[in-house]
């Protein structure tokens, strides 16, 4: 017989004839066994929870190969965190604001300013204003135009409508010298 198998004992013999009997495992043998027994299942409970903390992870976290930790250029990284957090559009439209003025061209530019932009699916709406009221007609009267050139370079659908507002008068001051029945400076703004 070779060490690994284990003897099996003999059926008992009469009492007259000897018995080879096996030897019972000792203190020493039974903590060998004990322990091997604990060491295999410390091993499965711990392989159970490296798989649970990788997986929390995302995957291994160490290799050859490339995954999400290796160092990338500043541009990916933003490029993937707007593609994250769903900030294509606002971003898209951010850099139309930075580049208004070749958008709709200088003399444009100069009198009329970007102020917002309403992302809502339902609106997607540009807010402008303008410095006097003959540009913000003006403005209104290009306003189709100027739509399809932006959903041109943002993609189609993304800017709706242009919604054109005039110029905001000086604060309307109250005091002594206002004339009865005016609206104060206001009056000559349309």
């Amino acid at each position: 017989m070779t060490e690994n198998t284990p003897r099996i004992p003999e059926p008992s013999k009469p009492s007259g004839q000897s018995v080879a009997k096996t030897p019972e495992p000792s203190g020493v043998d039974l903590a060998r066994v004990a322990l091997r027994a604990a060491k295999e299942q410390a091993r499965a409970r711990g392989d159970a929870a490296q798989q649970k903390r990788q997986a929390r992870r995302g995957g291994l976290r160490s290799g050859a190969r490339a995954d999400g930790r290796d160092p990338m250029a500043l541009g990916a990284a933003i490029n993937r965190l707007l593609t994250e957090r769903g900030w294509e559009t606002p971003a898209a439209v951010g850099g139309v604001m930075g580049r208004w003025p070749q958008i709709v061209g200088d003399d444009l530019a100069k009198h009329c300013v970007p102020l917002r932009y309403d992302d809502d699916p339902a609106e997607r709406v540009l807010t402008v204003q303008c410095d006097s009221t003959a540009w913000a007609t003006q403005l209104r009267l290009l306003a189709p135009q100027l739509v399809a050139r932006l959903n041109q370079d943002l993609g189609h659908g993304t800017v709706r409508l242009i919604k054109v507002q005039g110029p905001g008068g000086p604060a309307r001051r109250f005091g002594p010298l206002r004339a009865p029945g005016s609206t104060g400076p206001g009056d000559t703004y349309g």
